[in-house]
């Protein structure tokens, strides 16, 4: 019987022939995991009938409704690996209800950030727990919009990384951050710089049915309702798919209103 789950940590799964393995693998955030264990296919008994953690068998009750996998018993430290089985029987299946205890928490501290006016961003961190992303962030169009993801190395010594960025004309401001799926976010400090980029223009061709842009430069394009139509990055935008009516477009560092009629 094989089984996958997919979650943010990692999570993998393997058959067996009258049974199932469930396999959490993650780091130890200082919780517990609960386990919502059915009864087994057969009617007789439960379905999970044994765990173990990083290989040795615990002494937590499976033969019950529900369950807790006691990790503060194992000596771990904060961000140590953890790797959780549970053994149950064919034709059923325990559930796990917060497996996300088992995930990586954005803990990097910013030794420095710093941008060059040509766009590199680089920074340096310390004290990471896990292989989080880190989310590039860009401050225009009043609000910060993801720009690029670099994979963290997720180790507490220093770690260095660069991303290139597409400026725009005026002031720029940038900023990383972790966040995890369970909603912990943690920000670097914001860095910034004065671009001396000539200010992009854009037109509306109604023959085309076309948005352009003296250069390249990212864009929004969104509806009277803030719905977004288009975004990416270019010259130009096609645009004769949306229906009719007052749009808005956000490029360079600017927004400009047109219509489509």
């Amino acid at each position: 019987m094989k089984k996958i789950f997919t979650l943010s940590l990692s999570i993998l799964a393997m058959g067996l022939a009258h049974a199932g393995i469930i396999v959490l693998e993650g780091k130890y955030q200082q919780q517990n995991l609960f386990v919502v264990n059915s009864v087994s296919g057969s009617g007789v008994g439960f379905c999970a009938y044994e765990v173990t953690v990083n290989g040795e068998i615990t002494t937590d009750e499976t033969n019950s409704a529900a369950f807790e996998i006691d990790l503060s018993v194992f000596g771990f430290k904060p961000g140590d690996n953890v790797i959780v089985t549970i053994k149950h029987k064919d034709g059923c299946e325990p559930r796990i209800l917060n497996p996300d205890v088992l995930e990586p928490k954005p803990t990097f501290e910013t030794v420095a950030i710093d941008v060059t006016p040509d766009g590199m961003l680089t920074w340096e961190t310390l004290n990471e727990q896990g292989e989080i992303p880190f989310v590039i962030q860009q401050f225009k169009w009043n609000k910060w919009v993801n720009v690029g993801e670099v994979k963290g190395n997720g180790t507490s010594v220093k770690n260095r990384y660069s991303f290139k960025v597409n400026m725009v004309s005026g002031e720029n401001k940038f900023r990383v951050i972790q966040r995890t799926s369970g909603g912990r976010e943690k920000k670097s400090p914001t860095v910034q710089v004065e671009s001396k980029m000539t200010p992009i223009d854009f037109s509306y061709d109604k023959n085309e049915k076309s948005v352009k842009f003296t250069g390249e430069t990212g864009y929004e394009v969104y509806n009277e309702y803030g719905q977004i139509v288009k975004r990416g990055y270019g010259k130009w935008v096609d645009i004769s798919n949306a229906a009719k009516g007052e749009y808005y477009v956000s490029f360079d560092s600017r927004t400009e209103k047109f219509s489509k009629k």
